[in-house]
Parts: C-alpha cells; sequence; structure tokens
C-alpha cells in the first residue's frame, strides 16, 4: 500500500488551517464568480471542458487566476495533473514522473490516485515512470488540490511532474494521453499547472506572456516550445502545456481561451520583477 503524499507547501503557499483553508478558497472562487470575466457575456454557469492551464503561485498571487478556471468549468470525477519539475529531482528513465497509488493529502483531507489510469498510462507510454521522489517536494499539483477539492469532493487524480521541454516527447504523450481518454468510459480533465514569465519588469514580463499565449490560444505546441525557448520566455509549465495542447488537438480541440491574466505586482505593488499568471480552458 503506497502511503498518502504529504503536503510539502502548506502553510507557505496557502493556509495550513483547514478552516482558514477552505474560506480562502471558498471566497476566492465566490469572487470569480462575481467578476466580469470574458464568460460573462455569453451567461452564468459552467461547462464542458477537455483541458485547462492554470497557474500554481501562492494564492494570494495567482489564486484569483487559478478560481477563474475552475468556475469556468465543470470538473469531472477524473483530472490528470501535469506539472513541471521545479525541483531537479527525476528518477523516472523517460522524465514523466508519476505517483501511481494512494492519495495526495492536504489540509482539507485526501485526494485519492485513480490507480487503474495510472496502471494504464505506465502501460501506454515509455516516458513515464513510478517516481515518488520528485513529487515529495514539488508544490506544483499540490497547489491546485484546495480548488479540485472544494469544486469536486469526489475528485480524483493523476499527477504527473515532467523534467522536459522537448517537443516530441510532448506530442508523443500527448497523444497517448487522448488515447487513454478516449477509453476512460467517463469524462476526463486535463490541466496543465504554469506560470508565465519570471521575474522580469512588468512591461517585459507582459509581452513575453502575450508571445506566449498567443500559440497557446492557438493550440500550437511546438511553436510555444520553440518561441519560449527562442525569446527567453520562462514560462515553467511549458512541457505541461505543450503535452496537454498536443493531447486536446488529438481529440479535436480548435482554439483555447484565455479567462484570466495577472501578474504578482498586481497584488505585491512591485513591478519590477514580476511573475506572470494565465487561466485558460480549452473547450
Amino acid at each position: 500500500m503506497v502511503p498518502p503524499r504529504p503536503p510539502a507547501v502548506s502553510g507557505r503557499f496557502y493556509p495550513s488551517d483547514p478552516t482558514e483553508l477552505r474560506a480562502v478558497v471558498a471566497t476566492l472562487l465566490a469572487d470569480a464568480r462575481r467578476s466580469p470575466a470574458p464568460h460573462a457575456e455569453r451567461g452564468s454557469g459552467a461547462e464542458a471542458a477537455r483541458a485547462v492551464i492554470t497557474p500554481h503561485a501562492g494564492y494570494i498571487y495567482s489564486g484569483p487566476t487559478a478560481a477563474a478556471v475552475f468556475v469556468r468549468v465543470t470538473v469531472p470525477a477524473l483530472v490528470i495533473i501535469l506539472a513541471p519539475n521545479h525541483t531537479g529531482v527525476c528518477d523516472a528513465e523517460g522524465g514523466v514522473s508519476l505517483w501511481e497509488a494512494g492519495a495526495f493529502r492536504t489540509p482539507l483531507g485526501e485526494v485519492p490516485i485513480d490507480a487503474a489510469f495510472s496502471d494504464a498510462l505506465l502501460a501506454a507510454s515509455p516516458l513515464v515512470g513510478v517516481d515518488h521522489d520528485a513529487h515529495r517536494g514539488e508544490h506544483a499539483v499540490e497547489v491546485e488540490l484546495p480548488f479540485l477539492q472544494l469544486v469536486r469532493h469526489d475528485v480524483r487524480i493523476v499527477p504527473l511532474v515532467i523534467a522536459w521541454d522537448a517537443w516530441p516527447q510532448a506530442r508523443a504523450l500527448g497523444e497517448t494521453l487522448a488515447q487513454l481518454v478516449r477509453s476512460a468510459g467517463e469524462p476526463v480533465l486535463l490541466l496543465a499547472s504554469s506560470d508565465l514569465n519570471h521575474y522580469e519588469p512588468a512591461p517585459v514580463s507582459e509581452r513575453k506572456d502575450a508571445r506566449a499565449l498567443e500559440m497557446v490560444t492557438a493550440l500550437d505546441g511546438a511553436e510555444l516550445l520553440a518561441r519560449c525557448k527562442r525569446e527567453g520566455i520562462s514560462m515553467c509549465g511549458r512541457g505541461p502545456a505543450a503535452v496537454v495542447i498536443a493531447a486536446v488537438r488529438a481529440l479535436g480541440a480548435k482554439q483555447a481561451e484565455v479567462v484570466d491574466y495577472r501578474h504578482s505586482g498586481w497584488a505585491s505593488g512591485d513591478n519590477g520583477r514580476v511573475v506572470g499568471y494565465a487561466g485558460v480552458v480549452i473547450p
């Protein structure tokens, strides 16, 4: 039996007290529902989506953007979370680290892992390997979970941490995920956890973020990765985003929509060295 993965950034990125955490996330979601977001023009209510891209910073910075995504979509019971590897720890030979069974624990309780989907993914992709060490200190999956717990109490996840940003691998993994989603027998949401450009002045980051988001909304994963490399755009989850783009294209998606954009300067008041955040929905 695989023991639960304990929280790594509770009390830093989000509150460690369950009551406070629930209140913070509930308030973020309520504020997002009241916000004059682009989808409000088409009527209220959540809708089905193939995939989303959500940020993973401290809630004071990126929480409103994540909330804007989670109120927009109907979250199914099964969510595949693809996150970047911030720690550099990776024992998976193919560079994709999976926590394959058990659960992830947050102050709000445990989020179970879908072992059947995990087993199918391990059998289908040589890029994916069981690798708990890559997950122990990684925050980019964990930060998404309290939102999922509030909007879908019975959610199950498949958590993946990706250590590369190469298009051939992204396309291969995305197409494999698309095949597994088709045969899952239930709705599945693909979630890429990603922030945008890091630690440059706001005007620079805003320009670079716009360049990256052009390729995200066009569902051009190859050019997203090439542009980030060519133009020095430090989008940390570009690899996961490219995988999700490859998957949704295989599933028939044609475009994506940015439902929220901001950067850390909006919260801190310091525009000299910001990190960008975008919420993206792919119907």
